[in-house]
């Protein structure tokens, strides 16, 4: 039997892998990184979601000044801050912290939480930098309604610098000004900055979000209409050197805007796979369910670059295409899935992005597909920046080729939301205009125990921040463009997902009109289909 394995880190395990050397800095090359660690100037060198955050002279751990942060209905008040560190190197993050709910954390690695705690507690989390990373963003936060926490004498204990002896900053962005503005967005540019070897990048800072970009332009998506924001840019260098912030200006959004997410693809499609566990007819599982589609799985390579069910079963003729006709048979639709854990893979076989969306078309062509799906996973697909590039590559092909075809990208989650491969695998979709309809992650096998409802909501939060922060959406538009794809009952790593937790979801993902709600598989949904009749029930 064919499981969705998933081997990633769960809550405290570190995933800013190093590779090669690790550093583990001593006595005398470590020291507290972070500026104003106890809040005694107030918020500088902190930056709090939606205005959340302020230093208060009570309640303290140390010192006249802590932080205070309000979670709201709608914001978790993260307050973050930007370190300078080396790579390969092992570092100590802590802070003391009161209040329910409260993270610890490194964006894109580990973190920790103390669900309530009535006085300061400590949270210790340890992790170490990948070969190439030169700065690190620590934050504090909350979670959705949970009120105000206090956070103070955060530290991140290490060597600072970053790479080399380079230790010069660049010089700050001048002449930032506002270039244009929309009832959800600003445009700003800059003049560029000068370093003694040269300016890597640069930050827009707006409100504790940061838009990173390589040029000396930006858009800043995701805004409410009629709402004045203030901005500030810095530079920053290869060494993780970073700038002074620029000088600050202020935009206002234009009327209107709202949050209309446009043309929606919304898809509850449950996984089928025809390869083990006694799979159903359709009929017998959409007539008392209610299902109408379906994710088949999966599509693999066969002799090279061409595409057949678990690299064995024809597209035409099987036992594959008769499940597809009954299920439209039935008022129903399918998309396939293309990838998977494991097996011989179309990504890595496929020569160029070309010869990849040649095979993807030969699988729309044999199906006449509305939709297709990419389950991209394990080291040779996702933790390869080649193969995620030539994924992206094939995806717009087949969007430019097959006007209306929906396409979905389906990958691991950390808890959090999507790890570094994640991030990568969003930020060039956009950078390669792939047109991607769904980024959907699969929330599980976080570990034994794990509390799935409020695991999968964090994690799909994650993946909706990280979205609407790289192509700018307001938060319907990137809620529409993100799923889930879950794992009824027992996970691979003993967690459980019961009936009455996935109800829970189906309602939350409704509620938030999500775009797609999925789940491994109706083979395993026995007798009576509920987690199929649970799924059914999502409308987006």
């Amino acid at each position: 039997m064919r499981t969705r394995h998933r081997v990633l880190a769960g809550v405290g395990t570190a995933v800013l892998t190093a590779v090669g050397l690790v550093t583990v800095p001593g006595a005398a090359d470590a020291a507290n990184l972070l500026t104003n660690p106890g809040f005694e100037s107030g918020l500088t060198g902190w930056a709090c979601s939606a205005n959340s955050g302020s230093a208060v002279s009570s309640p303290v751990h140390g010192g006249s000044k802590a932080l205070a942060a309000n979670a709201a209905g709608s914001d978790i008040a993260r307050c973050t801050q930007t370190a300078t560190v080396k790579p390969s190197t092992a570092y100590t993050l802590s802070a003391w912290v009161r209040g329910s709910y409260v993270t610890l954390g490194v964006t894109g690695g580990t973190s920790r939480w103390v669900s309530s705690s009535g006085d300061y507690a400590q949270i210790t989390i340890s992790f170490t930098t990948g070969a190439s990373q030169t700065t690190a963003e620590v934050y504090l936060s909350s979670w959705y309604g949970q009120g105000t926490y206090n956070a103070d004498d955060v530290n991140l204990d290490g060597p600072g610098g970053g790479g080399g002896n380079d230790t010069q900053a660049p010089t700050a962005p001048g002449n930032v000004r506002v270039t244009g503005v929309s009832a959800n967005s600003v445009s700003l540019s800059w003049d560029a900055s000068t370093d003694n070897v040269g300016v890597t990048g640069y930050d827009v800072v707006r409100d504790g979000q940061v838009t990173s970009v390589s040029g000396t332009s930006a858009t800043v998506g995701g805004l409410s209409a009629s709402t004045t924001y203030r901005f500030t840019v810095r530079a920053k260098d290869a060494a993780g050197n970073a700038s002074p912030d620029s000088a600050q200006v202020s935009a206002t959004t234009t009327e209107g805007g709202g949050g209309d997410p446009g043309p929606r693809f919304i898809q509850a499609a449950p996984y089928v796979y025809l390869g083990w566990g006694n799979p159903p007819t359709a009929p017998e599982v959409m007539r008392p369910s209610g299902a109408k589609w379906f994710t088949m799985a999966f599509i693999l390579a066969q002799n090279g670059c061409n595409p057949a069910w678990d690299s064995q079963r024809p597209l035409i003729g099987g036992a594959d295409e008769t499940f597809i006709k009954a299920v439209r048979a039935n008022g129903g639709d399918v998309v396939p899935s293309i990838g998977g854990w494991s097996g011989n893979k179309l990504g890595p076989n496929c020569s160029s992005a070309e010869a990849l969306a040649g095979a993807y078309q030969k699988v729309i062509d044999a199906y006449k597909l509305k939709a297709v799906d990419v389950d991209i996973e394990n080291t040779d697909e996702f933790e390869s920046n080649a193969v995620q590039d030539r994924i992206l590559g094939a995806l717009k092909i087949v969007k430019q080729r097959n006007p209306g075809i929906h396409t979905i990208l389906t990958f691991p989650t950390l808890n959090t939301g999507p790890n570094s491969w994640g991030n990568r695998l969003i930020e060039q979709a956009k950078a390669l205009n792939a047109d991607i309809d769904n980024f959907t992650i699969m929330p599980f096998n976080f570990g034994g125990g794990s509390d799935m409802y409020g695991y999968t909501v964090k994690a799909t939060e994650g993946l909706r921040a990280k979205v609407q922060s790289v192509f700018g959406y307001t938060d319907a538009q990137a809620y529409a463009h993100i799923g889930i794809s879950g794992m009824n009952g027992n996970s691979d790593s003993g967690e459980v997902t019961t009936l009455a937790i996935w109800t829970q979801l189906r309602d939350w993902s409704n509620s938030h009109h999500i775009g797609r709600f999925t789940f491994w598989a109706v083979n395993r949904d026995r007798p009576n289909w509920d987690f199929t009749k649970v799924t059914a029930g999502f409308t987006g």
